[in-house]
């Protein structure tokens, strides 16, 4: 619970920072990220635009999205694999692979297209470190979900569309690698 707490008061934090991020050229508008969230998801989706919606509010435009596929399961302990390719308004594009451990009230397993909105991001290189955060999934078949994970000032916001069983809340990290390391 404390751990709970601190994360919530550090994203709180970073959320005012990113407000002042809003309407650089350099950032994503809202219109921008769900239309290629449509396109990738494959739906026009009222519940991508309201997810979307919801991230832009807490954190302002994010300057970089990924897209991208993974894989998780968890019993009590769990595993994520996923890759993808960032991007970016004016610093290129790159190839991100991601993996990461998480324990807690956790069960089922999933595979996702998922949509990371990525806040703060310095530099393209800056994604690949790890990034810690709460995760808490409640959902049979499908549906959207939102996580925060963060690294010092960046943010990454995972949006998933997934398929599969999932149920409960977790601790963890997401590494991101430039290539697999699985």
């Amino acid at each position: 619970i404390l751990r709970f707490a601190a994360l919530t008061l550090c994203l709180l934090a970073f959320a005012a920072d990113a407000a002042q991020a809003q309407g650089r050229p350099d950032t994503f508008s809202p219109g921008e990220i769900v239309q290629e969230g449509h396109r990738f998801f494959g739906t026009v989706s009222r519940g991508l635009a309201q997810v979307v919606e919801k991230a832009v509010s807490r954190w302002g435009q994010p300057n970089g999205y990924i897209l991208g596929q993974e894989g998780s399961g968890a019993f009590i302990v769990g595993l994520r694999y996923g890759d993808g390719k960032l991007y970016t308004k004016n610093a290129g594009d790159r190839r991100v692979v991601w993996e990461g451990p998480s324990i807690g009230f956790d069960t089922g397993g999933e595979g996702a297209r998922t949509m990371m909105l990525v806040y703060n991001l310095p530099a393209t290189d800056a994604i690949y470190q790890r990034f810690a955060g709460i995760d808490g999934s409640a959902y049979f078949i499908g549906g959207f979900g939102m996580t925060a994970l963060a690294s010092g000032n960046i943010i990454v916001v995972p949006i998933r569309s997934g398929v599969g069983f999932r149920l409960g809340a977790n601790i963890g990290y997401l590494k991101f690698t430039p290539h697999a390391t699985w």
